[in-house]
């Protein structure tokens, strides 16, 4: 896994949100650059798909509450949209860089976590969207403590 630098994460709100409301449906859309390794993390109450590029490979999240309790969704393609064959090059890399992801938004997001401890200790359900069944996944990833 890469090393999260802080100073190479960028946060950007949209859509009515501000650093500490609303958790409920809460989305996050983080991308990043190759060349630079910076990340770019927009948080709004939409996905922002004007970030996205044709690689697919930005990681998609939000909250959602469930009974008095929220819980983290985050969502990765894994298919290639032009290699079919790169699937499990894919899914490899998501799953060594999804820590870094969550730690990317957990640090995005610290006035969030600071106002509302609890979150640290939702459950991060993680589903890995593909068309093969062999990578199509829906996986427990642990809570926010884990990634502080």
């Amino acid at each position: 896994m890469s090393p999260f630098i802080p100073e190479k994460l960028s946060v950007e709100l949209r859509d009515g949100v501000i650093t500490t409301e609303p958790i409920n449906h809460r989305r996050y859309t983080l991308t990043h650059s190759d060349i630079t390794a910076e990340l770019f993390l927009t948080i709004g109450l939409n996905y922002a798909y004007d970030k996205i590029n044709t690689t697919r490979d930005e990681v998609f999240a939000e909250w959602s509450k469930q009974g008095e309790s929220y819980s983290f969704y985050t969502y990765l393609h894994v298919d290639d949209p032009f290699n079919p064959m790169k699937i499990g090059l894919r899914d490899y890399i998501f799953r060594h860089e999804l820590p870094l992801a969550l730690k990317a938004i957990r640090y995005g997001d610290t006035e969030l976590f600071k106002k509302h401890p609890e979150l640290d200790s939702s459950p991060i359900i993680v589903y890995f969207m593909s068309s093969n069944p062999l990578f199509n996944r829906l996986e427990n990833w642990g809570t926010f403590s884990d990634y502080k």
